[in-house]
């Protein structure tokens, strides 16, 4: 299998061999299940104080003649702590007990409960194959993105997939070389769309340091974290070293199919990765 290699100004350069990870069967079961898994090991276990609601002064007697006993007022047999009062009468009220005001949580969420989930070595290698292999899938690429289908169809139909670029653009070092890249490849508009999609988050999250939610943009996959290009940061583009890809970033919501741009040289180093 073979895929056109395109420089800077996005004119065709030449022809090289894919790797077999493109050739994989796409498994929409397989990374959904690998995705889940990643998810679930990044969970920090939670839960509630061992004692609380416990700590109550509460007690309960149903003895006849008992001193502060509850016999023959015709209250239920929970426990009580006493407010207030004096002589053989007082004011109770319910403690401990699940359903009372500053009672216990019936369930309570345990932190020694473990949310981590296995999955096999080679099912998670054959995820990632067949998310690399959705990359270069015209089907998933625009199921994935319904809202930019009219941006992305002119891009799929002007250059072959999956897009790959001259390793020379590793060395560019300016955020304003690679949105010149982007315009060039047709891709300005789908960057403006995933910007577009910034809303704030429903629920409590918005408290909790994540206030706002966008889609996942652009994926731009280099042979080496050491390339200049890493250093970039530009919104609505992520750029991951070829070796720390993973099955959520190539499938992030279990969705394969994301737009992705691959270098010649990371091309080359995924012949032995993943296998």
């Amino acid at each position: 299998m073979q895929a056109n290699v395109y420089n800077a100004q996005g004119e065709k350069v030449k022809e090289i061999d894919l790797p077999p990870h493109f050739e994989e069967e796409i498994r929409p079961d397989l990374i959904k299940r690998a995705v889940l898994a990643i998810y679930a090991n990044k969970r920090q276990p939670y839960g509630s104080y061992k004692y609380a609601g416990l700590e109550a002064s509460a007690w309960t007697s149903k003895r006849r003649r008992a001193y502060r006993s509850c016999y023959g007022r015709g209250i239920s047999r929970v426990p009580r702590a006493i407010i207030s009062g004096k002589g053989s009468m007082f004011y109770w009220v319910t403690r401990v007990v699940p359903h009372a005001v500053k009672g216990r949580r019936a369930h309570p969420p345990k932190p020694e409960k473990i949310w981590k989930e296995k999955i096999n070595k080679k099912e998670r290698r054959k995820a990632i194959r067949s998310a690399i292999a959705a990359t270069a899938d015209k089907h998933f690429i625009l199921s994935r993105y319904p809202k930019a289908r009219i941006f992305l169809e002119s891009v799929i139909e002007k250059y072959s997939l999956p897009l790959i670029l001259e390793s020379s653009v590793e060395e560019i070092s300016k955020t304003k070389d690679l949105r010149n890249i982007i315009s060039t490849l047709g891709l300005t508009d789908f960057i403006q769309y995933v910007k577009d999609t910034k809303r704030i988050r429903a629920g409590k999250g918005k408290r909790r340091g994540r206030k706002y939610k966008q889609n996942r943009g652009l994926l731009f996959v280099v042979s080496s974290e050491d390339s200049p290009i890493s250093k970039i940061g530009l919104e609505g583009v992520e750029i991951t070293p070829v070796d720390t890809l993973n099955v959520e970033k190539l499938a992030p919501g279990c969705k394969p199919g994301r737009i992705t741009i691959w270098t010649e040289s990371a091309i080359e180093r995924l012949n032995n990765l993943f296998i």
